[in-house]
């Protein structure tokens, strides 16, 4: 089923999600679900995975060194088929312009088809570590937009080299990033509404907000895109804090503020384990706010560890 049909199912009642990182290759897929398992209770309609960038190694090959590209997380695919096989929900590959050609992006869509997967989160990706500005793969796009625009001809039966007409064509429906502090490279986050607006107008069906720790933000973002015209789902996006270390490293990579509150909570706590334990807090406090607010769905980021997204989900739902 369709993020969206799931969430007009629901009848205001929000709903529990959670993203997920398939695992490096040579781990054994047992631990992805080992993290999974915990939180199947709280009844999640779908599941997201991400995809991975691919990166440089260097191999030593008699004293010199050859640079090959790899990718360390690949299976996105194939891990969204095994969790919808295995617990019979529906899943939500993340599909990237960066390092992707434009037919290995349609490659991608038709396998997603054959296995039933009606849902895509269409993202630009990142640079990689050393791009200092995002290089779009040759072949490949340069914007989400763009992204979304080839999913939505697909839906239509356009393919890069022909329109097929068939009965069973592609529906997916397509999820895309929104910024609530705006992304790192846009210079205002009314210029990123406008670019959002794109992605919206292109065929995406649906918001998903990168993470943020003041609910305010969310709320004035939602109210700047409805006044944008934008009219879909806006999902908020929520990352517990884990270690305190993410003080640095959250706002660097993200561009995103934390509240003064929650900065004094992490730099009195006296080990990580207390830092996680007020990043349950937290991540509770706003959730509940959320929750009051009706939003649609609370999507938690758990990179890989769910015991911090089960004991928020134990306080909700």
């Amino acid at each position: 089923m369709k993020v969206t049909d799931h969430i007009k199912q629901a009848k205001g009642k929000t709903l529990f999600s959670f993203e997920i990182i398939p695992p490096k290759k040579g781990s054994n897929i047992q631990e992805l679900y080992n993290n999974i398992d915990p939180l199947m209770e709280f009844k999640p309609p779908f599941i997201d995975v991400t995809t991975s960038r691919e990166e440089y190694v260097y191999i030593d090959r008699n004293g010199l060194l050859d640079r090959k590209i790899t990718r360390m997380r690949p299976g996105t695919v194939g891990i969204c088929a095994s969790i919808k096989h295995k617990y019979n929900v529906d899943t939500v590959p993340h599909v990237l312009c960066g390092g992707f050609t434009k037919e290995e992006t349609e490659y991608v869509l038709v396998d997603c088809h054959y296995l039933g997967i009606e849902n895509v989160m269409a993202l630009r990706g990142d640079a990689m570590s050393h791009q200092k500005y995002f290089e779009p793969a040759k072949g490949g796009h340069t914007y989400a937009s763009e992204l979304v625009k080839q999913i939505q001809d697909l839906n239509e039966g356009k393919y890069l080299h022909d329109v097929i007409e068939a009965d069973d064509r592609a529906d997916f429906c397509i999820g895309v990033a929104g910024y609530p502090e705006k992304h790192i490279e846009a210079p205002s986050l009314q210029t990123d509404l406008k670019r959002l607006k794109e992605k919206v107008d292109a065929g995406a069906d649906y918001v998903v907000t990168q993470m943020f720790f003041d609910n305010k933000r969310y709320f004035e973002f939602v109210n700047a895109a409805k006044e944008a015209g934008i009219d879909v789902p806006i999902i908020p996006g929520i990352k517990p804090i884990a270690v305190k270390r993410h003080l640095q490293l959250l706002p660097h990579v993200f561009k995103i503020d934390l509240p003064e509150e929650l900065i004094s909570a992490v730099e009195n706590s006296k080990d990580n384990k207390a830092v996680r334990q007020v990043g349950i807090e937290w991540a509770i406090q706003q959730s509940k706010e959320l929750l009051e607010a009706g939003v649609p769905v609370l999507h938690y980021y758990s990179m890989g560890k769910s015991d911090n997204i089960k004991a928020i989900a134990e306080h909700l739902f």
